[in-house]
């Protein structure tokens, strides 16, 4: 028989040990493969964790053969944001215009997969977990923040103008980088774009938001603890035509 490849679980934390497990994988990616770094990583249990991490659901995906944690997601509905007093990625981004739009928010953050499990379909059965989530919440936005590796703007000037040129949120969804760490992302002009070379430079997940219709909003965030160029990123479910919707649900 053909061998069908590794089948996964995907299932929210619900002890600390799988807690930990999401925060080791996290260490992982973010701090040994990425260089970054934070005021509560423990290095040395390598735990990458923040204090908000008791107040988010922590989504894994499960190697049934290993029983390994191998992909993780970090959600936050908004009427436990509003309990929590802020969102996560508030420190990055004027979130007011959604705030204070009515619709249920789910802010999604420290999405990562293990490095062999990359390119397979790990993060397709996230996204399904995601999507299950977001149904039986009735979510309507999905928002959070995603990295560019780097802080060097001007060799990230290629996608950082086409995002900006190409898919900058309508305004009654356009968040806006904080004032004082506001990065404009139209740094080169739209006729100067090369939509190829842009593409080749934007990550995986950023990719993935986009092919469902999503936005991003207006300016960047230098994060230099996490060595990284943050966006960001803006889905609003009710905008997504069949085909996306198709794509996001795994029908």
């Amino acid at each position: 028989m053909p061998d069908k490849g590794p089948s996964f679980t995907v299932k929210l934390a619900e002890t600390e040990a799988e807690q930990h497990a999401a925060q080791r994988l996290r260490y992982d990616v973010f701090v040994r493969e990425l260089g970054g770094g934070g005021e509560m990583v423990d290095h040395e249990s390598g735990l990458e964790k923040d204090r908000f991490d008791p107040h988010f659901d922590h989504m894994l995906a499960i190697d049934d053969s290993t029983g390994a944690v191998i992909g993780v997601y970090r959600l936050l509905p908004g009427e436990r944001a509003a309990e929590l007093g802020q969102f996560y990625s508030e420190d990055e981004y004027d979130l007011t215009v959604i705030k204070q739009s009515g619709r249920k928010l789910l802010e999604l953050g420290r999405s990562c997969v293990h490095p062999d499990y990359r390119g397979g379909t790990a993060m397709y059965h996230l996204w399904n977990g995601l999507a299950a989530y977001v149904t039986a919440r009735k979510i309507e936005v999905l928002f959070g923040v995603a990295s560019f590796h780097g802080t060097d703007v001007q060799k990230l000037a290629q996608p950082l103008s086409m995002l900006h040129h190409n898919h900058l949120a309508p305004p009654d969804l356009r968040v806006r980088a904080q004032p004082g760490m506001f990065q404009p992302m139209d740094l080169l002009p739209a006729d100067a774009l090369d939509r190829r070379a842009a593409m080749v430079q934007v990550p995986s997940l950023i990719k993935a938001y986009l092919r469902l219709g999503g936005f991003v909003g207006e300016g960047a965030f230098i994060d230099h603890a996490f060595n990284t160029t943050d966006v960001c990123l803006i889905l609003d479910t009710t905008r997504m035509n069949e085909r996306q919707r198709r794509i996001y649900s795994g029908a």
